[in-house]
């Protein structure tokens, strides 16, 4: 959904469909970090509703932010459900869809659909398909497959959002304008910045970032940012102490408090406690090892000398008393969802 950049939390209030606006209000919900109001919401909604199918996504995504297991798994039991009632070709697939978001955020790509990993959204109404299209980039991601995950953002953008490649704004072929926000071009955005900041085109990375704050913090957008921030290396924190001063700290503060609660769901989710071993750090440069991100450039990534990396990688190894990354991998990585 497009609201305008001047004035996106006057919107909900000017939708007639109540399902719509409710949706409108969850998305803004989300993006400000008001996860209690989103899951509030998705609870009190009824099960024929097709409000409730659409809204799943983000009450899955709330769910992980705020670690709430028990709640993760009605609605994954709500979506499985509507999965095998065969509703249709398009009901299946939205609901597939926003199982591919928890699947994602609970680090399991192997759990999505094999029409996601293909990139075949032919069964998705067009509206959905930049949400599809964000998915498809973090499974991209998820296996190490940056350019196409830089290719999948950047081409979305163009065709459905009201950026292109180089920031501007543009016509969306949808409809509307390009003083429009939505919270699926954030994704794509940061998406777009993070593959530029792992293939070291930093400059770049730096601009899709700086582009996505000047779009979005304005609104107290800052759930979008505060998921993202671990993934580069100090560049986040610089551009909002530089740009965005007033927002470091909630943001940063946001991205602690997160990952606080992404360890709890985690934890639940692979049956495993390794969440609670490693420190933030330590968990992502684990995560990049069993990805086969080269060392030097995990290493210019955190701004240490690759025997330094080496060093807090034979820690990481004591820790979980495993002798190299394939035994890492079963820690790391889940392999299958129990």
């Amino acid at each position: 959904m497009w609201v305008p950049r001047a004035s996106p939390y006057l919107i909900p209030d000017s939708v007639n469909e109540e399902r719509v606006r409710l949706l409108a209000e969850s998305a803004f919900d989300y993006a400000r970090g008001n996860f209690a109001s989103i899951i509030k919401n998705y609870k009190q909604s009824k099960d024929a509703d097709a409000a409730k199918l659409y809204s799943s996504s983000l009450a899955i995504s709330a769910a992980i932010n705020v670690g709430d297991y028990p709640f993760f798994s009605e609605v994954e039991t709500f979506l499985k459900g509507i999965i095998q009632a065969d509703i249709s070709a398009v009901v299946t697939a939205y609901a597939e869809l926003s199982l591919s978001a928890a699947y994602m955020g609970a680090q399991a790509s192997n759990m999505v659909p094999g029409w996601l990993k293909d990139g075949n959204f032919s069964a998705l109404p067009r509206q959905a398909r930049p949400e599809a299209a964000h998915q498809r980039a973090a499974y991209l991601h998820s296996i190490g497959e940056y350019k196409s995950m830089l290719d999948v953002a950047q081409t979305t953008l163009a065709i459905y959002g009201k950026v292109n490649s180089g920031g501007a704004g543009r016509e969306d072929p949808l409809g509307g304008s390009s003083q429009e926000v939505s919270l699926v071009e954030t994704y794509l955005m940061l998406m777009c910045a993070a593959a530029c900041f792992i293939l070291g085109r930093e400059e770049d990375a730096r601009r899709w970032l700086r582009d996505a704050m000047n779009i979005y913090l304005p609104h107290g957008f800052i759930t979008p940012f505060a998921e993202v921030t671990p993934a580069f290396g100090g560049m986040m924190e610089k551009l909002l102490e530089q740009e965005y001063p007033a927002f470091h700290g909630p943001v940063i503060e946001a991205c602690k408090r997160t990952y606080k609660n992404w360890l709890t769901f985690h934890n639940q989710f692979t049956k495993r406690n390794v969440a609670l071993i490693l420190s933030l750090r330590e968990n992502e440069i684990a995560t990049l090892v069993v990805r086969r991100v080269p060392y030097e450039k995990i290493a210019e990534q955190y701004g240490i000398s690759v025997g330094r990396l080496k060093n807090i990688l034979r820690e990481i190894y004591g820790k979980l008393l495993v002798s190299g990354r394939n035994e890492l991998a079963q820690y790391i990585l889940p392999t299958s969802y129990q």
